[in-house]
């Protein structure tokens, strides 16, 4: 089970650690071709591993349907929308606003899945909706770098990765994760062909070593390694449990944020913390067994 807990910490870790990765990509180069080429550095280490592991597997219409719209929400609306949010906000602020994920995906499970929400659930959407309240007045004149539109448009990628999650819920079984996985980053390479092409030319930028291990880090944690070591921790943890392990997620974003971008927290940054992390373990702790 230690093995299982360490995965999904690892894979929160570098979800969070990406935030901060991304902002230094968004700031470098046209976040069309970051998407991209990130979308074919995963397809190209996905496609041998999915042959090898899963063979030549063949999705159902109705499967390939729902796998369309997950690259659609999960892919490029959640990362478009956070590395343009990350072009105006901080990667502090940044982490925090990712932090309402499971009270996003509970509201999202109550209004299409029809999933009953606990009291508890409720509560912690309050709390996380009191937090981003917290970062909101952060732009008041206490911190620097952060703004109300950058927030905005990682929320709205947060409300796309939820999507993505509840879409992932209807159809999972369906295929092997690493196929799956392949269909999407495909998927999203294809839509995205006409945006990114344009910009190519900005790919010269890549001969800074830099930048390149960046987008080659990014490219295969955020779309390869944190799934597949959040869905192998999945396979001995029970959700219940695994989903206590997102706090991970704003604390890394944060940390990283203050250690290699040299961002500086302020008291209400760290009250909308607080929040959004007990917004997390309200949504995520397990419940207790009746007897």
């Amino acid at each position: 089970m230690l093995t299982a807990y360490a995965q999904l910490a690892g894979s929160m870790i570098l979800t969070g650690a990406n935030v901060a990765v991304a902002k230094t990509l968004a700031g470098a180069l046209p976040i069309p071709l970051i998407l991209g080429l990130r979308c074919l550095i995963a397809c190209a280490v996905l496609l041998p591993l999915a042959l090898w592991r899963d063979g030549m597997v063949r999705p159902r219409r109705g499967v390939l349907g729902n796998l369309l719209l997950q690259a659609v929400a999960g892919t490029l609306l959640y990362n478009a929308a956070l590395l343009a949010g990350l072009r105006f906000t901080t990667a502090l602020e940044g982490g925090l606003v990712l932090a309402t994920m499971p009270a996003v995906v509970a509201l999202g499970s109550a209004w299409w899945l029809r999933e009953r929400v606990t009291p508890r659930g409720w509560a912690a959407v309050a709390l996380a909706g009191i937090g981003m309240g917290a970062i909101v007045l952060a732009r008041g004149g206490e911190g620097e770098g952060g703004s109300p539109l950058g927030n905005a448009l990682i929320f709205l990628g947060v409300c796309g990765e939820a999507a993505y999650v509840l879409l992932a819920k209807r159809a999972a079984g369906a295929l092997p994760l690493l196929t799956a996985s392949l269909w999407m980053q495909g998927f999203s390479a294809a839509l995205l062909l006409p945006a990114w092409l344009p910009e190519a030319g900005a790919a010269a930028r890549l001969a800074d070593p830099t930048l390149l291990a960046l987008l080659v880090f990014h490219g295969l944690t955020a779309s390869l390694l944190s799934l597949l070591l959040w869905y192998g921790g999945l396979r001995r943890a029970p959700a219940r449990i695994a989903g206590v392990f997102t706090v991970f997620l704003p604390a890394t974003a944060a940390l990283a944020a203050i250690l290699f971008l040299g961002e500086a927290p302020t008291a209400t940054h760290a009250l909308g913390f607080v929040l959004l992390l007990a917004s997390m373990l309200l949504a995520t702790w397990p419940e207790r067994r009746v007897r």
